[in-house]
């Protein structure tokens, strides 16, 4: 049985992380920021399944002082850290000219910043264990979507920081990327291009599931040993004719 952290675990494709992981046999921490009502709905049904197999834990992120609490939370409680999932993230278009400071802290604080701080907070812990970090990448990273000049540039830059990490903290911790195309419609979908125009562009010609970000997380956390380094796309196709 291993102990995983889930950021922004509370809903969307994160409540399907949880759910899959936990259905492995595993425990969970399930990190919100403000989704304290689904996070501890969430919590409520793992532990009814499985009597203290869950835990919710409460953090703004973007305030680097609170992020060593929620690994020292998950601790205490379950007394082990084996996988952390830097699913946490905010999405938003930024067109150039109206671009502010608060627009870039937001999206590179969220994506990106925290991410690396999280790892820093979790490495000892995931070290004991031989543990795994998955950061949740975008297809974007590598092809930038249009009006979203920040948010495509924060996770290009967590895509080369699961690289750079899978090299420094090996042996003992493997770090890798998943990086989805269109799996949920986003809830703000501003910017965004109509629904049809996206499938016409994926091979598969449908969007996909959040069980399918979910199944291959559960294979990286528990079955994929030898690998490390690596950023897994997870569109129907759509990255290789973008």
């Amino acid at each position: 049985m291993k102990t995983i952290l889930i950021t922004g675990g509370a809903k969307r494709i994160g409540r399907q992380i949880a759910q899959t992981l936990h259905s492995a046999g595993h425990n969970i921490a399930v990190h919100y920021r403000s989704s304290a009502g689904a996070a501890s709905e969430l919590v409520t049904a793992l532990n009814a399944e499985r009597a203290e197999s869950a835990l919710a834990v409460q953090a703004d992120l973007l305030d680097l002082n609170a992020i060593p609490g929620v690994a020292e939370k998950v601790l205490d409680h379950f007394g082990q850290l084996d996988a952390l999932i830097n699913n946490a993230s905010t999405f938003y278009p930024t067109p150039i000219e109206l671009l502010e400071e608060d627009f870039w802290n937001d999206l590179i604080g969220s994506n990106l910043k925290a991410p690396a701080f999280l790892a820093k907070a979790c490495a000892h812990a995931l070290r004991e264990q031989n543990g795994t970090i998955i950061n949740m990448l975008d297809i974007h990273a590598r092809t930038p979507m249009a009006r979203h000049p920040i948010y495509s540039s924060a996770k290009a830059g967590l895509e080369m920081l699961t690289k750079a990490l899978a090299r420094d903290l090996a042996p003992e911790i493997r770090v890798n990327g998943v990086s989805p195309g269109a799996i949920l419609w986003p809830e703000n979908d501003a910017g965004m291009e109509d629904q049809s125009t996206v499938l016409n562009k994926i091979p598969l010609q449908r969007m996909g599931q959040p069980e399918d970000i979910a199944s291959l997380v559960r294979y990286l956390v528990d079955d994929a040993n030898y690998i490390t380094g690596q950023v897994i796309a997870v569109d129907g196709g759509r990255s290789v004719v973008m």
